[in-house]
């Protein structure tokens, strides 16, 4: 009970971050110029960003399942496709329940095979290893977005190197104090001892004994990467997975940039105007600055995307911030119905394999 209440808590408080954030970004829209400047736009490179979206769904089953292959050859790549478009639908309103979601599915798919101990079926993808697999996968995608980050700012600096220093590490490391570090070590220091005593003591309590079967399980799917057979092929995908980023930004940005301002009001024209020299330098950072809301614990990055786009294309190019609410509506709410269109569909190509 306790545990469900934490649940509830932990959830109930995301949902409200989210709705402060949406509020926050949007209380002072003018929602007429909001809808005309939507229906203005250009939407056929909304759904060129959609497509991109789709690709990178499966550019990223693709990736993972480089890493299933070690624990189960039999992995599908329909499977790994389906996992991913059902997490992605799952986390728009549970953050991180759908990376569970799609650990179990993978399992459940598994082949299975007589156990060498005792002789009970067991599925070669256990759960434990196939969460290693997929928390090595999500690690790999940390890694690409700091890379990415500082290979630009090391070219780009003296546009785009203040705003990600005062509005975003700066406020970040704003709220750092001396007593939340400790927090952070104390917290380290007892997982590390958690660790040690599961380790130590696992022949002496039952429970302990499952602990560190879980555990090693865990370590094995996360160290899969050691034995793939085709690792140029798993860092193909991530710049593919990143590439497909980075142009589902710039069709948006040619979205707004093709808006009719015969059909919007002078404010939002004189807006139009002055991104019409933006290239897909400033396409890559204002992916960047999405990607960063990621860090916001709020379902679908809802609230937080909006907030931080909008504020980057404002502190960057002097845009009205409402303009930038509209860059990051198209942007964001395209790809949440995107995820929710193709987790519709690998749902129900599940039921279908299932009967």
């Amino acid at each position: 009970m306790n545990r469900k209440v934490g649940n509830v808590v932990k959830y109930g408080v995301s949902i409200l971050l989210a709705a402060a954030l949406l509020y926050f970004a949007f209380r002072k829209v003018d929602w007429a110029d909001f809808w005309s400047a939507l229906r203005a736009c250009k939407w056929e490179f909304v759904a060129l960003s959609a497509l991109f979206g789709l690709l990178t769904f499966y550019f990223r089953a693709l990736r993972w399942r480089e890493l299933l292959l070690p624990i189960d050859s039999a992995t599908s790549r329909l499977t790994c496709f389906n996992a991913v478009n059902i997490s992605y639908a799952v986390n728009m309103v549970l953050p991180r329940v759908g990376e569970v979601l799609r650990c179990g599915y993978i399992t459940a798919h598994s082949t299975t095979v007589p156990d060498k101990e005792d002789g009970h079926p067991r599925r070669l993808a256990s759960f434990d290893k196939v969460l290693g697999t997929a928390a090595l996968e999500r690690s790999a995608d940390i890694i690409m977005m700091v890379v990415v980050l500082f290979t630009f700012l090391l070219f780009t600096w003296d546009k785009y190197g203040g705003f990600f220093t005062e509005k975003i590490f700066g406020a970040a490391s704003g709220g750092v104090t001396f007593g939340k570090i400790a927090i952070v070590v104390l917290v380290i220091l007892a997982a590390l001892a958690s660790v040690w005593v599961v380790i130590r003591f696992a022949d002496r309590w039952s429970p302990l004994k499952k602990a560190k079967g879980f555990m090693k399980g865990l370590a094995q799917g996360f160290l899969s990467c050691f034995k793939m057979k085709r690792a140029w092929w798993f860092f193909i995908l991530t710049a593919m997975i990143w590439t497909c980023y980075w142009m589902m930004s710039a069709t948006i940005m040619w979205a707004v940039q093709g808006i009719d301002t015969s059909m919007v009001s002078p404010d939002l024209a004189s807006a139009v105007s002055k991104i019409q020299d933006l290239n897909l330098t400033d396409a890559m950072f204002l992916m960047l600055a999405g990607s960063l809301s990621a860090m916001v614990p709020v379902p679908g990055g809802f609230g937080a995307f909006h907030f931080i786009v909008a504020g980057a294309m404002s502190y960057v190019y002097g845009l009205p911030f409402e303009f930038g609410i509209i860059f990051a509506t198209l942007s964001h709410e395209s790809q949440e119905l995107n995820q929710l269109l193709w987790g519709g569909v690998s749902f129900v190509i599940e039921q279908i394999r299932k009967d």
